[in-house]
């Protein structure tokens, strides 16, 4: 397998719960590799009987979940001069990782703090290296896993609903993986990014209300 296409053309053509786990582990570690060529077509194909919706998810889950800790591992134990060296080699931009793929998910992580490991798996060009910063930051492992694989779960979702569901819906002329794929590339962005805006003001609401709240609860002078 030379490139990227003969590599998806393979998962596509193989896919069951150990290629959806390894799939998704790449896909959330520093590889370069579509979510979307993992978990709407095996959730088509659940949708035809042979897998269950509910272990895709799972498993999908559980490969993401993977990948994010090979990256928090390693940006935790080689720290911020190592990981921006390598961002600067020339088998990083192969990769499609550069210094400022990685500078801008370190200035997301600052903007929304750890809860950024939950809303950033749900906004392209971040969820893959949004576990960098945490590892950076040497952010809780307890409280990183919650968030990723609550974050990483949503977005596995998103993607599962495409693939089993709405896909077929609206496009019954779709027959084979390749299909869901190229059809999920189209949608699963728009969506992400609307899944995440409402997680955003969901939780500002709810900063807001306990401000709210602690300042009533503080006695006058």
């Amino acid at each position: 397998m030379h490139n990227m296409g003969e590599i998806i053309a393979w998962v596509l053509n193989h896919l069951n719960y150990w290629v959806i786990f390894l799939g998704m582990t790449i896909e959330s570690s520093f590889i370069p590799f579509p979510s979307e060529a993992v978990i709407p077509p095996a959730a088509w194909m659940a949708n035809n009987g042979a897998l269950n919706i509910f272990l895709v998810v799972i498993v999908a889950t559980l490969g993401a979940d993977a990948g994010a800790l090979i990256n928090y591992g390693l940006a935790y134990y080689l720290g911020r001069p190592v990981i921006y060296s390598l961002a600067d080699t020339r088998w990083a931009k192969l990769l499609l990782i550069d210094r400022e793929s990685v500078e801008k998910s370190e200035r997301f992580f600052r903007h929304h703090g750890v809860i950024s490991t939950l809303i950033g798996r749900l906004v392209p060009g971040v969820r893959q290296l949004i576990s960098i910063p945490a590892g950076l930051s040497r952010m809780h492992l307890g409280k990183f896993m919650i968030y990723t694989t609550l974050g990483a779960g949503a977005w596995n979702i998103v993607l599962a609903f495409l693939g089993f569901y709405l896909i077929p819906t609206l496009f019954p002329t779709v027959t084979t993986p390749e299909q869901v794929m190229e059809k999920a590339n189209q949608y699963s962005h728009i969506i992400g990014y609307i899944i995440g805006g409402v997680v955003i003001l969901v939780l500002i609401y709810l900063i807001y209300k306990v401000a709210s709240h602690k300042s009533k609860k503080q006695p006058t002078a």
